[in-house]
């Protein structure tokens, strides 16, 4: 187990900085998609968001056509399970859930389904592209986006290796309406050279409007609660308060 388990005051966070309070991307819901799986992992997740002072986080499980269907009663389900353990344990951390919906033919099917979907906060809604494969037509599914009445944010733009010899795209991507989410751990090197580089693009260019964890399990939780990892985001990231658009 880590050492950054061990007790502390709710004051005092594992280290002297992180960027927010509120965790808009991760996969801390237990046993619905490739986070969590189980309710004991969630909770060593959300106490070592804790001790980093983060307050509350909402849950971004994913939702795919052919992988990982979850609607709102599996999704709420699992949210359930995970508060009245959160009560139990007399922990003080709120975790509300979305989604995070793969833009493929499925989620096509939800969006004019006429049910509504899964938010972060009033009409916003966090979607993500395959790693596999460039989406064929991305402003074709923004404009059904916003046609739905939504905002879609993008999940992890700098995670997609078929962009990374066209930094022009993004840029296309914000004037289609998209807005721009980064994962904390792009800007640490885990993912590579080449999305630690259009991280720091999308930063310079001040196109970047959300940071989250997408901490899908404790490896990822131990990275985020190195003393290197909270040096780099300090330089990146500065004092600005991240994810307030989303509420505390």
């Amino acid at each position: 187990m880590f050492s950054f388990f061990k007790k502390k005051a709710p004051s005092e966070p594992a280290g002297d900085y992180f960027p927010f309070v509120k965790d808009m991307h991760s996969h801390i819901l237990p046993g619905i998609d490739d986070g969590s799986p189980d309710i004991e992992t969630s909770i060593t997740l959300i106490k070592g968001l804790m001790d980093l002072g983060v307050r509350s986080s909402i849950a971004t499980p994913h939702i795919i056509g052919d992988l990982y269907r979850n609607n709102p009663e599996t999704i709420n389900a699992a949210l359930q399970l995970l508060r009245a353990e959160l009560k139990k344990q007399q922990m003080e951390f709120e975790v509300s859930a979305a989604a995070e919906y793969m833009l493929d033919s499925y989620f096509i099917e939800l969006l004019t389904s006429g049910n509504r979907l899964l938010t972060l906060k009033d009409n916003i809604i966090l979607t993500e592209f395959s790693y596999a494969s460039m989406p064929e037509d991305p402003g074709k599914m923004s404009f059904a986006i916003i046609m739905e009445g939504y905002t879609p944010i993008l999940a992890h733009p700098e995670r997609y290796p078929y962009y990374y010899n066209n930094y022009k795209i993004f840029h296309h991507f914000v004037d289609l309406g998209f807005l721009l989410q980064v994962n904390l751990l792009s800007l640490t090197g885990h993912y590579g050279k080449e999305a630690l580089k259009v991280a720091k693009y999308l930063l310079k260019n001040d196109m970047v409007s959300f940071v989250g964890t997408d901490m899908h399990h404790t490896r990822h939780l131990g990275l985020l609660s190195s003393p290197k990892t909270q040096e780099d985001l300090k330089r990146l990231l500065g004092h600005k308060e991240w994810n307030k658009a989303l509420g505390e």
